[in-house]
């Protein structure tokens, strides 16, 4: 096939002017042939499965960036949630677990490993109970752990016990990682509806329904997106929406490409690729800036939630038809201090947690990277993460809180994480308390729409 000088330079632009890149490939495995009556024995086998499975990934991605020249910015596994394979051991403490994922990651060479994680929607099993009672512990402890806990689902409701435990475990680790300003948090996300197969970190965990093992790929380009409308001027929506469409094409074809080769050198399937515009705090890599590009002075201004419909739409449009099998989340991620818009309209008072929940029943995921204040009650934080999980439930989507109470810090205060985690200023909540609401327990019940069989 022959290439015209205007499709080389096209795709050239796309890596180095725009900052396309595969923001993951994860190797998904499974460990339920790891799980023993031994807490000791259970963690030999998963460090020497992981071993086995895992060795080759992180030089499998540096040899196909060399050769293709595309950015794989990280390599990464998901495991089986631990809850499930580490409950037929004796253990109290599920701690020495995270700490054994941990110690994988660095002989392994991989930037995290998700999986630290339970599925409590319904109810909770003794695992359950030990491994979300560890994860202050775990998480202040490990450095490349990530965990997830599911307290909804559409069929299932929403288990308001798990909601009221997971805000005091919130504000646990914030406590732990205070030195840090409450970094822990960020490796832990609450989840309704949680998709098996997302390679996307804090929340990726391999599926029981998922095989063996399988490679999955999250792939990202907002710059190229926001470069695609700049050129439009005050076109129509049917335009931009056509625009944007097209560009996620191209863009999932190329995730789609490497995905493929990744796997067959791996020597295992190819399981999904998960287009998500991710943005990073680096100017040109923002979901924001494309909102703004379609018209608004600042994201979070009226009109945001509109135009964030669209834009997640034609990218699950356009990706769904460059890849047999496209899963995870798709679409759009709004994490607040993971993108420099995101930061640069909350400063000018634009955006706030209200709006972030709106603009959440219409994007990939929800809550996410939110700096707030470190005297906000864990009862508050419950009714936080209560909402999100109703949205997710009633709209039969996956939503998600991954919020950082930040110890000492008060509304307005800048909360700096360090790296791809980037900086945000902390944001006010509600002053009225929720207490007595979350304080009532039980589960709040599935919709009537989940009874579809």
């Amino acid at each position: 096939m022959l290439f015209t000088a205007h499709e080389i330079k096209e795709t050239v632009d796309m890596f180095l002017r725009y900052k396309l890149d595969i923001r993951a490939i994860t190797l998904g495995v499974s460990l339920l042939d790891c799980a023993s009556s031994s807490g000791e024995e259970t963690r030999s086998n998963i460090r020497k499965k992981l071993e086995r499975i895992a060795g080759p990934l992180v030089k499998t991605g540096r040899d196909i960036e060399t050769e293709y020249g595309i950015p794989i910015i990280n390599k990464r596994i998901a495991v089986t949630p631990i809850a499930l394979i580490a409950a037929s051991c004796g253990d109290s403490d599920f701690t020495p677990f995270a700490q054994t994922l941990d110690q994988a990651a660095v002989e392994l060479g991989v930037d995290f490993v998700g999986g630290f994680s339970a599925l409590v929607q319904k109810g909770f099993s003794g695992g359950d109970e030990r491994l979300i009672a560890s994860l202050p512990s775990a998480l202040s402890q490990t450095d490349r752990v990530c965990a997830s806990i599911n307290v909804a689902a559409t069929k299932s409701g929403i288990n308001m016990d798990a909601v009221k435990l997971m805000g005091g475990v919130i504000k646990q680790i914030a406590e732990k990682t205070a030195d840090k300003n409450g970094i822990g948090c960020a490796k832990l996300v609450v989840f309704c509806n949680a998709p098996e197969d997302n390679p996307f970190m804090a929340g990726a965990f391999h599926g029981v329904g998922e095989a063996e093992s399988c490679l999955n790929v999250g792939v990202s380009g907002p710059g190229v997106i926001k470069a695609a409308l700049e050129n439009l001027g005050g076109a129509s929506f049917d335009e931009l929406a056509d625009a944007i469409k097209k560009t996620a094409f191209k863009i999932t074809r190329m995730g789609q490409l490497v995905g493929m080769e990744a796997a067959q050198r791996l020597g295992v399937p190819f399981g999904i690729l998960d287009l998500s515009l991710a943005p990073t705090p680096e100017v040109g890599d923002s979901v924001a800036r494309i909102l703004e590009e379609m018209g608004l002075e600042a994201a979070g201004t009226h009109g945001t939630t509109a135009a964030l419909a669209m834009l997640t739409d034609m990218v699950k449009k356009g990706g769904i038809m460059a890849s047999t099998h496209v899963g995870g989340f798709s679409g759009a991620f709004i994490p607040v201090s993971e993108d420099e818009g995101m930061v640069a309209s909350v400063k000018k008072g634009a955006i706030s947690l209200d709006k972030l929940e709106a603009m959440t029943s219409v994007c990939s995921v929800g809550l996410d990277m939110i700096a707030l204040p470190g005297d906000i009650s864990a009862a508050t934080i419950s009714a936080i993460i209560a909402d999100e999980m109703a949205i997710g439930m009633v709209n039969n989507k996956t939503t998600a809180v991954r919020v950082i109470p930040v110890p000492g810090k008060k509304t307005g205060d800048w909360a700096e994480f360090g790296g791809l985690l980037g900086g945000a200023p902390v944001m006010a909540v509600n002053s009225a308390r929720s207490d007595s609401f979350i304080n009532r327990g039980g589960r709040i019940p599935a919709p009537l729409h989940s009874f579809r069989n």
